[in-house]
């Protein structure tokens, strides 16, 4: 079976960029428009890898962060945060909340693929 990754990004778009992209590598996709859809939709199903947008409206991504390692169920599932936030108290805040990666949009297919394929354990 698929590992499966979420995306939760307020743009329709860069989420199918993200899922074109980790499709390609063998993923299966879910997604969510921002934190608050994301911590909805995990209440039913269950992800191998969460990459986030951080700004976006109802819940941003930091935040989204912090109540995933809040919750036994997520508190180990790795966490990227894609963003075109590239000051370095926001990747430390991300840091602080417990996300594993942080990428500089716009990203790169094979290093978004690379990170991915870094921070998920291989498929049993």
């Amino acid at each position: 079976m698929a590992q499966r990754i979420l995306t939760v990004d307020d743009s329709p778009t860069m989420r199918r960029m993200i899922e074109m992209t980790v499709k390609t590598g063998g993923y299966e996709v879910v997604e969510a428009a921002d934190g608050q859809a994301a911590l909805e939709l995990l209440k039913n199903c269950s992800v191998d890898l969460v990459i986030s947008d951080i700004n976006m409206p109802n819940l941003n991504g930091i935040e989204l962060t912090r109540q995933l390692r809040a919750n036994p169920k997520f508190s180990k599932t790795p966490i990227i945060l894609l963003t075109t936030e590239s000051d370095p108290e926001k990747k430390q805040e991300g840091k602080a909340a417990g996300a594993t990666g942080w990428i500089v949009k716009p990203f790169k297919q094979d290093q978004l693929l690379a990170v991915v394929s870094k921070v998920l354990p291989a498929a049993a």
